[in-house]
């Protein structure tokens, strides 16, 4: 194994500052994983494009301007590491897909998303497109036009969705960080199912120019790593305001909050809950085991509440999302609805038909649940829950079994996410695995803004080994 590939198995921050340091090149690494992308993706189906010739003239200019000594890449904080991308963020001179067919058709993007321009400020290396559900409408990523992303932990199984390519390139080791989106749980399910860390930041923390849109009132954009530290570090080099007011209304002109200074800071002090009721009675006996095992590492085990009016907060969220989505979709919905798949084009049309009434109670039931959640960060600082019913499924299957009833699978993964997405917090994914088995995350639940909050959590978390982001072995379940 070459040195490249030897860090390419470490975290990005290593492997920045072998950069710097002139142990491997910028060109060297992204060959590490141009090369790994090859030999795994017809396994794991992470990927739907590769920009080989792109990322390897991005690392020959890194490497030139390192030796020249130039001042701005000597500070990049990622430089040379390779990321990518969910397929619905904009890359110059590609079709934005958004998981679908119909978007194959359209004219390539004529400038990166922001997020990705944000990055490769840093010195990242933008190597590819990742898999998803259609549209951003789904938990399982088993997308009927490019083929189901799979677990690198168990190839037989699913890697969540919406963003599944970004969790199952993160923990196959293709990259060490990874884009995607979270509307109802998109985040956090795959991160949950593929044992790796992820984010969704508060509601209108990191601007979305550049991404297509699924449901804009309840879109976050977020990454996937397999350390805290790599997690936050990408985090903070995504913050700041939209500067081109406009184009993404819902980013919030806030200054930058970065997390990195505080994130080693411990959890002394910080009041920690675990939900139950609803999100216990919706977690199989591992998924609740894995919140215990958080819980007491935090000293928090015997501190359980509940969530007022999380089910019809889900409510809400089920109906915002079905209007939303079916009003964006509703004109290719009336000249082409055969080229949807079938799962998201019937929900699609459900939405376009649903009353106007309806969505104006969601939106109302949406306000009241809010300002009740906001009444228990007045007693708390983080909370826990299962992001995740179960471990990962088989691919294919229709039903999930949950406390004594039989549900279908689908909409199901996102059960634990969902009544948390449509008030904006935000939220920590982080892997925590059972002595035999495949991994579940826990949910670690800010208050708005308090994304340090999480994160120090999940800084603790790992640093006690009670979550961790192994690589995939890729021989578990190999078809």
């Amino acid at each position: 194994m070459s040195r490249a590939a030897e860090y390419l198995r470490g975290d990005a921050t290593a492997m920045a500052q072998a950069v710097h340091s002139r142990e491997i090149s910028a060109g060297a690494l992204v060959e590490a994983s141009l090369a790994h992308i090859t030999a795994t993706n017809g396994r794991v189906n992470a990927f739907t494009e590769v920009t080989a010739l792109r990322a390897r003239q991005r690392a020959a200019l890194l490497d030139r301007q390192l030796a020249g000594d130039v001042p701005g890449v000597t500070a990049q904080p990622l430089l040379g590491v390779p990321f990518a991308v969910k397929n619905l963020f904009d890359i110059e001179g590609l079709s934005t897909l958004a998981g679908s067919a119909i978007e194959r058709e359209h004219v390539p993007a004529t400038a990166d998303a922001l997020l990705v321009q944000r990055l490769e400020a840093a010195g990242a290396v933008l190597v590819g497109a990742l898999n998803m559900d259609e549209y951003a409408y789904g938990f399982t990523t088993e997308n009927s036009h490019a083929g189901p992303a799979r677990n690198p932990h168990d190839l037989t199984r699913i890697a969540g969705g919406s963003s599944g390519g970004s969790g199952a390139a993160v923990a196959a080791g293709q990259v060490p960080l990874a884009l995607g989106s979270d509307t109802n749980g998109s985040i956090r399910v795959p991160a949950s199912l593929c044992g790796v860390f992820g984010l969704k930041p508060t509601f209108g923390r990191l601007p979305r120019s550049g991404s297509y849109p699924f449901i804009s009132s309840l879109d976050h954009l977020g990454p996937f790593a397999r350390s805290v530290r790599d997690l936050a570090l990408a985090y903070d080099l995504m913050q700041g305001p939209e500067t081109a007011r406009g184009r993404d209304p819902g980013c919030v002109q806030r200054a930058a909050e970065p997390v990195l200074p505080s994130l080693m800071q411990g959890v002394d002090g910080l009041r920690v809950g675990v939900l139950g009721g609803y999100f216990q009675d919706h977690a199989q006996q591992q998924a609740w085991a894995a919140v215990q095992r958080v819980a007491q590492a935090l000293g928090a085990a015997r501190k359980t509440v509940e969530l007022p009016m999380v089910e019809a907060g889900r409510a809400a969220a089920f109906l915002i999302t079905n209007a939303e989505g079916g009003a964006l979709h509703l004109n290719d919905l009336r000249r082409r609805a055969g080229d949807f798949e079938p799962l998201s084009r019937d929900r699609f049309l459900a939405g376009a038909l649903l009353p106007a009434a309806w969505i104006d109670r969601a939106q109302r039931v949406r306000r009241l649940y809010a300002k009740a959640v906001a009444g228990l960060f007045e007693h708390f600082d983080v909370l826990l829950a299962a992001a995740t019913p179960c471990a990962a499924t088989p691919l294919g299957a229709e039903w999930l079994e949950l406390n004594g009833k039989r549900l279908p699978l689908r909409p199901s993964m996102g059960l634990l996410t969902q009544p948390l997405s449509c008030i904006g917090l935000p939220v920590c994914a982080v892997p925590v695995w059972p002595d035999q088995g495949l991994p579940i995350g826990v949910q670690v639940i800010a208050a708005p803004w308090r994304e340090d909050h999480a994160l120090r959590v999940a800084a603790v978390l790992e640093a006690a080994g009670i979550a961790r982001a192994p690589l995939a072995s890729l021989t578990i379940g190999e078809p």
